[in-house]
Formats: structure tokens, sequence, C-alpha cells
């Protein structure tokens, strides 16, 4: 059992790593193409990633910053501009973390000719577009960065915490697009269902209300690590308080385990899922490519 444990929660994810690292030009390639044809045939082409997010602060501070006349109470003296820049940061995170959720399930099946034709490391398709979402990702953030120098606390040495908590969000989302990209290929409705998880999920990680307001019979959302970073990125580098560790390690737990979870879709599905995968193998599915150790099958 402790072998199996540490092969799993140790050796694989090395493995992975290492794998990936020895592709990196072919992931670089990948990425760049990823960004290239989001914004292809478009008049302004990457300025869409700087456009995109300041449109919806815009529509999301009407709402709550002038509507709602919502502020986070956090700061002394917070400004409707503290509250956009704070608006603006929890935003550019869960859509840097969000787009999984829409690209994931369909990641490998609107790629047949790599699956089909080739021998491709199909592993590597998430990850490139974990990439791009990552480069749309800086672009917000520094928009940050530059708006916090004109906030109320100011621009401080505190936003090198950025990277430390931009790392596991990356990583937490890398996990979750592999286990995606595997079910996506033989559970086609599981796109429908993860539309409806990104807006809950909007909703369930204070991105425009503090967590402070999270009532206590729903005191589980606060294990949400989306939740965490966002609030741990808003305390830290916009308001300039102390790291709360324990919160931070929770965070990397998190992606770990997202990044290390098991190697086939049955272990991690309920039981009436695994005994639809058995069933759909008996009846002459197949595996045909497997990514990140999730096995892809298609009948034949």
């Amino acid at each position: 059992m402790t072998k199996a444990i540490w092969t799993a929660a140790v050796i694989e994810p090395a493995r992975m790593v290492l794998g990936l690292w020895s592709r990196r030009d072919l992931i670089f390639q990948f990425t760049h193409r990823s960004i290239e044809i989001r914004h292809r045939g478009s008049k302004l082409g990457p300025f869409w990633a700087l456009l995109n997010p300041l449109t919806m602060l815009a529509l999301y501070f009407v709402v709550f910053g002038l509507i709602y006349d919502q502020r986070f109470g956090v700061l002394p003296g917070e400004t409707r501009y503290d509250y956009s820049l704070a608006l603006f940061l929890g935003l550019a995170l869960f859509h840097g973390f969000s787009e999984t959720l829409a690209w994931g399930p369909v990641v490998i099946t609107s790629n047949p000719n790599f699956v089909k034709k080739v021998v491709f490391p199909l592993e590597v398709l998430p990850v490139a577009n974990v990439g791009a979402a990552a480069f749309h990702l800086a672009v917000s953030l520094g928009l940050v960065v530059l708006g916090s120098a004109f906030g109320t606390a100011g621009l401080t040495w505190h936003v090198l915490w950025l990277p430390v908590l931009i790392f596991p969000l990356l990583v937490l989302s890398l996990g979750i697009a592999w286990m995606l990209a595997a079910l996506g290929v033989f559970i086609r409705d599981i796109g429908q269902v993860t539309a409806f998880a990104a807006t809950a999920l909007l909703f369930a990680s204070a991105v425009m209300y503090p967590a402070s307001m999270i009532p206590a019979n729903l005191s589980i959302l606060r294990y949400n690590p989306l939740l965490q970073v966002v609030e741990l990125a808003r305390h830290t580098v916009l308001w300039h308080a102390p790291m709360p560790w324990q919160n931070l390690v929770y965070v990397y737990a998190c992606a770990i385990v997202a990044f290390a979870l098991p190697s086939k879709p049955e272990q991690f599905g309920s039981t009436a899922n695994r005994r639809q995968f058995t069933r759909m193998e008996r009846a002459n599915w197949r595996p045909f490519a497997s990514i990140r150790g999730y096995r892809l099958i298609r009948l034949v």
C-alpha cells in the first residue's frame, strides 16, 4: 500500500514533469498556436487579451460597485477604485482557471488528427491550453500591478507573492484539464456539466464579495482552493497583509493532489461509473491512446 501511494503521489508525477520538460519545445509551439487560434481573423488580434478582462471588469463594477455599492471592507477608506482593482484581480484569477472547464472536455475530441493519424503525446494539448490561459492571465495581472500603484495601499514588494500564488493555480488547472480531457472522450455530456460548474464556481469563489460574507452553514465553500487563491492574492498583493502560511500550504496540497490523480478514470468515478466503464470495455471498446495515464477509448 505504501509503495503504491508513493508511486502515485511522487514517482508518476515526477515522470510526467520530466516528460513534459523533454517536450518543452513542442509545448511552446502548441501554446503559441493556441494563442494565435484564439485571435485569428479578428481586427484587434492579441489586444483582445487586454480588452476582454476590461469589459468584464466594467460590467461587474457597474453591477456590484455602483448599483449594489459593494465594498470588501478591508482597507480603511476603501474607494471605488480600490474595490474595482480587487474585483479585477479576482476576475483575472477566476477566468484563468475557469477556461480549463470550458475547453477541457473537448481538447482531445476537437483534435482527432492528433489521435488517429499520428503518434502524438496527447498530454501536450492540455498543457498548451493551460499555457495560453497563463498568457492571458499574465496580461491581466500586469494591469493589476500597474493599477495597484495608484490605489490606496500603493505598490510594494508584496507583489512578489503573485508568482507564488499563480503557480499552484496553474498546476491545479493542469491536473483538472488532464482529467476532463480523458473523461470528455467517452462522456460527451461532461461539457454541459462543466459549463454550469464554471458559473457556480464564480459565485462560490468570493470574486465579487469578501469571503467573510459566507455564512456559517456554507463554510464548506472556504475549502474551495480557487477562493483561497483569490483571497490570498487580495490580502497580500493589494492590501499588504501577512501571508497566512496554512492557507498557502492548503492551496499547494490541492494542486499536488489534482496533478497526481489516480491513473485510471474508474478509480475516481462513482461505483455506477466504474461499472459503466467496465461494460463499455466489454462491448468492444478498447484503449487507443492515453493522456497522463488516463485511458481514452473509442468504439471499433
